[in-house]
């Protein structure tokens, strides 16, 4: 018999042959799609892949679903790289700034929209007050996080939004890459 030897970081599946890696492509922020990229994650890492390409191309969604990715980005045992094409807005601009450092892409014509944790709801006087104090907590935390993300002042996002009167926050890629909210400009190719 002919033996071969493989690496260990490379998972060959029940039938001998090696797993194809997993790419993630992102288009919107919903509970499924949070579930599908769950379960892509999971896969990714039984690949033996040695980085997770996450392809971003969105007008952003609902931030519980952002905030459920995240999640997933942060338990990751292998760099993550986030890649913007087209555009990253709203949810796809947080997301991609949770790309590990030295992994944030963005492609020479894309766009990137920052701005506020938005929250349409009615109700009473007193639950509209609680869902304000909510989202301005989650907005702030928000803020924070990819403020480190960007190795920048915990404030910093928070602080350009001000500056700004909390308007939407339109970034080229060379605007990203001087915040340090991208490493690259361009978009990779990656081998298996």
């Amino acid at each position: 018999p002919i033996l071969m030897k493989v690496d260990p970081l490379i998972k060959v599946k029940a039938d001998g042959l090696i797993a194809e890696p997993i790419v993630i492509w992102v288009n919107e922020f919903t509970e499924a799609s949070a579930k599908e990229f769950a379960t892509n994650m999971s896969k990714a890492h039984s690949t033996g892949q040695p980085v997770i390409p996450i392809y971003i191309d969105s007008y952003g969604g609902e931030a519980h679903a952002v905030l459920a990715m995240i999640s997933e980005i942060e338990h990751a045992k292998i760099p993550v790289a986030t890649i913007v094409l087209g555009k990253a807005m709203s949810c796809g601009a947080i997301l991609f700034s949770f790309g590990t450092e030295g992994y944030r892409y963005c492609d020479e014509n894309a766009i990137v929209m920052i701005h506020q944790v938005s929250a349409m709801k009615w109700g009473k006087l007193e639950e509209l007050k609680s869902r304000v104090k909510y989202t301005e907590n989650m907005n702030q935390h928000i803020y924070k996080k990819m403020s480190l993300n960007c190795k920048q002042d915990p404030n910093f996002m928070a602080n350009e939004m001000s500056k700004r009167n909390n308007a939407d926050w339109f970034l080229d890629a060379k605007e990203c890459k001087k915040i340090k909210l991208a490493n690259h400009i361009g978009v990779p190719h990656f081998t298996a």
